[in-house]
Formats: structure tokens, C-alpha cells, sequence
């Protein structure tokens, strides 16, 4: 029998909600029919959204939250304040196991709160990170951390090389995958202080096939399965991964409209070419789990259209299906248990 996936979907969050959102959302029950999706929000803007559709609708409840969490508050002061905003009320959905992941384009200090308060940390993570997955030459690799812990020490950096780990072999099935730690080079000895201190760590960790360090300009290329850093410099290596790739994307298709010879070309290679350039897309991905709570939360951009909302819904699917949240938990308490035992 084909297992449904709750998802809870803020409908407030981001600078296009709630229309892109609410799409996103009816694109993806349209999809597929083994999905139960919580539009939580102000219910007569998201009503109004949801009327300009066709879709399934037992698939889709609007879940009425009146609140809503703005970026410039202070995420703890708003998430303790402000009990019926989207985000409170979709991680208590979480919470109470009435929905199986979280979905959210809004404040990521709001999410970062509300997913430790709320949902919680699973019993021995010391700090959950943002992990998206970006488009590589060979596939995907999985961006730990992006966002969340900006002053990280080398003990969470090992830790968030292990659960990337994790990730990239049981939700994604790549077996042992290769991890390597953002670097200025490849030699062992260079690097800032977090470098330095994590390098040994990594190096030393049996439950992990480190490789040693990445450098920026290598990563499009694939070699590496997990890249861990802390958040600040993961910020900036996805904000501008996703800035290039755009870029590049909208050069080479008002580079192939140039002439008439080009525009007989761009429909020679087009077919070709929208295949490439969708590899490089990052929206094609979905969001950034925030791995390592007791249920599943989702980060989608701030300027997330419904493509994008879409995927994320769908990214949860995957990650319900292969038992992320069981597999880490697991893991985590095995790992306690041999630690003790030494």
C-alpha cells in the first residue's frame, strides 16, 4: 500500500507568498497523488490563491495561521511571540506528528529557532546545519553547513560531515561517499584556525571516507560528495554558485538570439542544451534540509517561485521514503553507545 507524505507547507513565508507558494503546492498534488499538503497561512489570502487552481482537493488543507514572522524580526523574540505565524504553527505540526516534514521560504533565523525549540534536535546533535544539495558536473553534492551555525567549532564540523555522510548514502544511495572540507588549498596545513583544528578530525574518523580538502573552483566539478564548512563561508559559496549559474544561463540564451545564424543553431542544440543548463539549476533541487531534528525542515530561498516550492515538496517525499529522519537517529545513538563503551 502506497504510504501518503504529510507535508506542511507556510504559505506566508518568502517574497512571493502566498501566490508562488500556493502553485507550487497545487503542482505538486498534481504530481503526484500519495501526498497530503498543509497550506499554513492566513486563510482568506490563501483561499483566494488556491481558487484560481484545479487540483485534488483532498490533497491540499489551508491550516489557519493569522501571524506572520517578517525577515528583519529577531527570530527568537518572534518565534516566542508570535504563536500563530505560519512557522510556529507548521513546526507544531511537525511536532505532533501530524505532518511528516516542514517547508518554508521564509526567515531562516525564524526556521534555524523554530526548528531547535519546536521540533527539536535529535538526542546528540549538538547543531543542526543547512544541506542543500548543488548541481555539479557529475550529479549533486551536499553543501554542509550553509547557513545555520556561523561561529561552528571543529567538533560540529565532524559532526556535520558524518550526517552529511549519512544523507548522501541512505537518502541518495551514493555508497561511501567521498567528504572533503572547504580549503584555500590542498595541503594539509593550510587553512584558518577551524581548518586547521578539523582537518585531524576528519582525517581520523573511521566512520567517513574523507579525501582531504576542496578547494571553491573544484567543487562544480563533482570530485566530492559532502563539502563541509561553516556557515558563513557555505553561505557564500551557494549564494554564489547560484548567482554564476544563473548568470551563465541568461548569457548563453540572449548569446544564441544574437543573429539569425545563432537562432538556427539554439534550435539545433536546444534540446541538448535545455537538458545541460537544467542540471545547473539549482531550483531544480529543492531546498536545504536542516538535518538533525526530530522531524523534517525544509529552507527554500527567500525568492522562491512555485518550481522550487515544488520540488522541496517533493525533495520531503525522497527523504520520507528512505527513512532520513530513522537513519540518522540510529546512527547517532550507535555512535553514543560505542563512545561510552570506550
Amino acid at each position: 500500500m502506497q504510504s501518503t507524505t504529510r507535508v506542511a507547507l507556510d504559505a506566508m513565508g518568502g517574497d512571493n507568498a502566498p501566490a508562488e507558494v500556493v502553485k507550487g503546492a497545487v503542482d505538486a498534488v498534481n504530481k503526484r497523488n500519495d501526498i497530503k499538503i498543509f497550506l499554513v497561512g492566513q486563510k482568506i489570502p490563501v483561499e483566494r490563491e488556491l481558487s484560481l487552481y484545479t487540483y485534488p482537493k483532498e490533497q491540499i488543507e489551508i491550516v489557519d495561521a493569522p501571524e506572520v514572522i517578517e525577515m528583519a524580526e529577531p527570530p527568537v523574540v518572534a518565534i516566542r511571540r508570535k504563536k500563530q505565524s505560519s512557522i510556529v504553527v507548521g513546526m507544531n505540526i511537525v511536532k505532533n506528528k501530524e505532518a511528516d516534514a516542514f517547508v518554508s521560504a521564509g526567515s531562516s533565523g525564524a526556521i534555524l529557532v523554530g526548528g531547535q525549540l519546536i521540533v527539536g534536535r535529535i538526542k546528540g546533535v549538538d547543531r543542526p546545519p543547512f544541506a542543500p544539495l548543488i548541481p555539479t558536473k557529475k550529479g549533486v553534492s551536499l553543501l554542509v553547513d550553509c547557513g545555520a551555525n556561523v561561529d561552528a567549532r571543529p567538533a560540529h564540523l565532524l559532526q556535520f560531515a558524518k550526517m552529511g555522510s549519512i544523507y548522501m548514502e541512505y537518502v541518495l544511495g551514493i555508497k561511501n561517499p567521498k567528504v572533503a572540507i572547504v580549503n584555500i588549498g590542498a595541503e594539509e596545513e593550510k587553512g584558518n584556525q577551524l581548518v586547521k583544528e578539523t582537518y585531524p578530525l576528519l582525517k581520523e574518523c573511521k566512520e567517513i571516507n574523507f579525501v582531504g580538502s576542496v578547494e571553491a573552483r573544484d567543487i562544480p566539478e563533482g570530485d566530492v560528495d559532502v563539502i563541509v564548512t561553516e556557515a558563513f563561508v557555505g553561505n557564500v559559496i551557494l549564494k554564489l554558485y547560484e548567482g554564476m549559474g544563473s548568470t551563465l544561463i541568461g548569457m548563453i540564451k540572449a548569446g544564441m538570439m544574437t543573429s539569425l545564424r545563432s537562432k538556427i543553431g539554439a534550435l539545433l542544440v536546444k534540446p541538448a542544451l535545455k537538458r545541460t543548463l537544467k542540471k545547473f539549476d539549482a531550483t531544480e533541487y529543492g531546498g536545504a534540509p536542516m538535518i538533525g531534528l526530530n522531524g523534517l525542515v525544509v529552507k527554500t530561498h527567500g525568492n522562491a517561485k512555485a518550481k522550487e516550492v515544488c520540488n522541496s515538496i517533493l525533495q520531503c517525499m525522497t527523504f520520507k521514503e528512505q527513512g532520513g529522519n530513522d537513519i540518522f537517529k540510529a546512527s547517532i545513538a550507535a555512535e553514543q553507545a560505542d563512545a561510552q563503551e570506550n
